[in-house]
């Protein structure tokens, strides 16, 4: 594929993963990894590292794409920046820790796991199961051990952290509201983080396609960003005119069969 053909797919490819963050309250990147890893075989990236070129570049669209959300949440005042402060050292470290990990598996490894991962979100939002509030929000060193659990997951599936994020704050008795805000402004430093580490361990790496800075793809990472920051508006806009519920379902319908596709 050409150039031009390549910034079209990708502007597709952000505008359907914004619609989808904006819709469901989801991360992108639960969109933008799996299709990446499909539209790199397709371009003929060796299929040793197409999963990790994938969740590199979700990362590094993140940092961008979580600073619009950040923002929005932040003048609603729904951002709990004690609780950021508290987790963001822990933060770093797993997302350090598993974008490094990630490296060190195989091509195949990553995408099966990605392909599991895939299929328990897309049960969780078909069943709707969702943690009961159960407990307080624990202090500062067990902030710090959670921040380290979801940020090196977070890095390892190339996601913002929304999708584990927002139910352990939920679980924390943390209003919705204040949990998916939270969860937003901890989504920079995992993305951050995560990118970084996948620019350096993927460096000159030797089946790395024209135009990548280590394990991010620079015609993917314009694409998507350029168009997913305006779409997330859109999905959230239908979200208060379409039967969400109903979508969800169709959508995580669609997510199974991408993460049973990577199982086989």
């Amino acid at each position: 594929m050409t150039l031009i053909p390549l910034v079209a797919l990708y502007l597709a490819l952000g505008a359907f993963a914004g619609t989808i963050a904006g819709l469901f309250g989801i991360g992108g990147g639960l969109v933008i990894v799996p299709v990446l890893i499909f539209s790199f075989g397709l371009q003929g990236v060796s299929a040793e590292i197409a999963a990790h070129l994938a969740v590199g570049t979700s990362l590094a669209t993140i940092v961008f794409t979580s600073i619009s959300s950040i923002r929005s949440h932040h003048l609603h005042q729904a951002v709990r920046w004690d609780i950021v402060r508290s987790m963001v050292v822990g933060i770093v470290i797993g997302a350090v820790i598993g974008a490094v990990t990630a490296s060190m598996l195989s091509g195949a490894a990553l995408q099966l796991l990605i392909g599991v991962f895939v299929i328990l979100v897309a049960l969780k939002m078909m069943l709707e199961v969702n943690p009961r509030p159960g407990r307080e929000v624990p202090g500062k060193p067990g902030l710090t051990a959670a921040g380290a659990g979801i940020g090196g997951a977070s890095a390892i599936f190339g996601i913002g952290g929304g999708t584990l994020t927002v139910p352990f704050l939920s679980w924390c008795n943390l209003r919705m509201q204040s949990a998916v805000g939270t969860s937003a402004a901890c989504g920079f430093p995992i993305a951050l983080a995560g990118a970084l580490t996948n620019i350096g361990t993927g460096w000159n790496h030797p089946d790395l396609p024209d135009l990548s800075v280590g394990f991010v793809y620079l015609p993917a990472f314009a694409g998507i960003v350029l168009a997913s920051v305006f779409f997330a508006r859109v999905g959230a806009n239908l979200a208060h005119r379409l039967d969400a519920r109903l979508l969800k379902k169709i959508f995580a319908i669609f997510l199974i069969i991408v993460g049973i596709r990577f199982l086989t």
